[in-house]
């Protein structure tokens, strides 16, 4: 913030000095004052919601800040259809299943600094040629993956080469690019630390599950250390009944409801399981490649809960002035960016880069983008509305609009520092 300072004019004489100068004593006073309760507004902690923007600390008079922004109307709407883009899963397929309406196609995102340059998918697999992408995450993150398949559809398909890595390739998938030599993967890990089931009834959709929060899951652990690029993502997973262990003890647990058992809140798991990923990422010997964390993806249930008849059946996005961050999801984000900064920190010690693509609040105000009743849960005998995952197309596309923008700051980055 740039501060001006306005000259005062003062005509001193002898009956009106004293009675200038108390004035002059109290404005600064009060100037104090602003500048402190200015300063202290600033925590999160004071006030029940809070702009990403103040969390990320970039000097917009010097950098355009491509997260800060409005969702405006786009009326060339989206870059696929269901139709022209065959990599879809009906879990997203929200027209093949009979959403009425389209309006939620027809928005973009606008920074409020700059234009966000369209996804070129040419300029995408230019750029990756000849390397690798994982992403790494729960089912949201396999959300991502597939947008971002279906934006390379007008250029390049890809050979599914899943059943050569893995033999469950509903949730490990990898694809390969031929033309240009890429690999694209996700890696389902919904905790992204160890975990097993400890509900004695099996598991269900929302059973007690056991957390390991100081052991990554190998699941990607022992696979991602060759990968170029690894988007790191982490939910609504954490929301269900957690047992935590710790050096292979107990420590608590979060909504168990086991006597003698301590309770530890969500957010520490949290914490815990992203501390765990990013310092594994460090630890690979061989790791050199460029970690980017998607930020915690807000659900939008309303009327009740997810299992107790939450839907999400607006058509239109909120206004920034009509829904804040705060609350669960800003607690959950503050606790993502926190363990990313220290990473990032730690992380120059050995020439990696972690990056924040940042996305919490832009999609808190995407009631719209869900299949809500129009998608099909992969628990076919399950009938929920799908408040959590986005429809495609949609605005999950603005993801990978970030992702592509990111990388080639990542570039030009390494390209000055080579000159």
């Amino acid at each position: 913030m740039k501060v001006y300072a306005t000259e005062l004019s003062w005509k001193i004489t002898p009956y009106n000095t004293q009675r200038k100068v108390s004035l002059l004593a109290l404005i600064l006073i009060l100037f104090a004052f602003i500048h402190l309760l200015t300063n202290n507004c600033r925590s999160p902690l004071l006030f029940r919601y809070f702009k990403t923007s103040d969390v990320r600390g970039i000097a917009l008079e010097k950098k355009c800040d491509i997260f800060s922004g409005n969702w405006v109307p786009h009326p060339e709407g989206s870059y696929y259809s269901n139709e022209s883009c065959h990599l879809m899963i009906d879990q997203h397929n929200c027209m093949k299943l009979g959403r009425p309406d389209k309006e939620f196609m027809n928005w973009r995102w606008k920074p409020n600094e700059c234009e966000l340059p369209l996804f070129n998918p040419a300029q995408f697999l230019e750029l990756v040629r000849g390397k690798s992408m994982a992403f790494v995450g729960d089912s949201v993150g396999r959300n991502q993956m597939q947008s971002l398949l279906c934006l390379l559809s007008s250029v390049a398909y890809p050979e599914d080469i899943s059943h050569k890595y893995s033999s469950n390739t509903d949730y490990f998938k990898r694809y390969f690019y031929a033309d240009y030599r890429f690999t694209l993967a996700i890696f389902w890990s919904p905790f992204l630390v160890k975990s097993s089931d400890a509900d004695p009834n099996g598991h269900s959709l929302n059973s007690l599950m056991n957390l390991y929060l100081d052991e990554a899951d190998e699941a990607w652990a022992k696979e991602v250390e060759n990968f170029d690029y690894v988007i790191v993502s982490a939910g609504q997973w954490f929301f269900r009944p957690l047992i935590y262990n710790e050096n292979s003890k107990v420590i608590g647990c979060h909504k168990c409801f086991i006597k003698n058992m301590t309770a530890v809140t969500k957010y520490y798991g949290y914490r815990m399981a992203f501390r765990t990923a990013f310092r594994t990422l460090q630890s690979l010997k061989n790791y050199k490649g460029i970690t980017f964390l998607r930020t915690f993806s807000p659900s939008h249930f309303e009327n009740g809960d997810w299992n107790k008849g939450g839907n999400c059946a607006r058509t239109r996005p909120f206004t920034s002035q009509e829904m804040k961050l705060e609350g669960y999801a800003m607690e959950f984000y503050l606790t993502q960016v926190e363990e990313l900064r220290a990473a990032e920190k730690e992380g120059t010690k050995r020439g990696l880069k972690f990056r924040l693509l940042d996305t919490t609040e832009i999609m808190l105000l995407r009631p719209d983008g869900h299949p809500n009743q129009y998608g099909q849960s992969p628990h076919k005998n399950v009938a929920v509305n799908d408040c959590v995952h986005w429809c495609l197309p949609g605005p999950v596309d603005a993801w990978n609009e970030f992702l592509l923008y990111m990388m080639k700051t990542e570039r030009q980055r390494s390209l000055q520092g080579r000159l």
